[in-house]
């Protein structure tokens, strides 16, 4: 049995129509409006990117203080060890440390 025209047609315009909800449910997901929205007021751009930097640089510096401070806790640890060459190299390194920071 032949389908007619209309519906061929009734067919294509279903396909299109899911098609078309894949794509608007798939936008939704990417968040393409709050992006266009968001190109719309540059100055809540900038805004959003020069919090969004300052709080990057917060975080690398802590993580990079507290970084440094579990180092140094491990260097000391190793001069108590008291390891010959590698001892001597890290309580220099330590002291060196030390007198920059005033902790002396």
């Amino acid at each position: 049995m032949k389908k007619n025209d209309e519906d061929v047609q009734v067919e294509l315009l279903l396909g299109l129509n899911r098609k078309l909800e894949e794509m608007v449910q798939t936008m939704h997901k990417l968040g393409v409006a709050e992006y266009v929205e968001m190109l719309r007021h540059p100055r809540r751009l900038f805004w959003i990117n020069f919090w969004s930097g300052i709080a990057r640089g917060l975080g690398m510096a802590i993580g990079f203080t507290i970084l440094a401070a579990v180092v140094l806790y491990l260097l000391q640890r190793v001069i108590l060890l008291n390891l010959p060459l590698i001892g001597d190299f890290i309580a220099d390194i330590v002291q060196i440390v030390q007198k920059q920071l005033g902790v002396n």
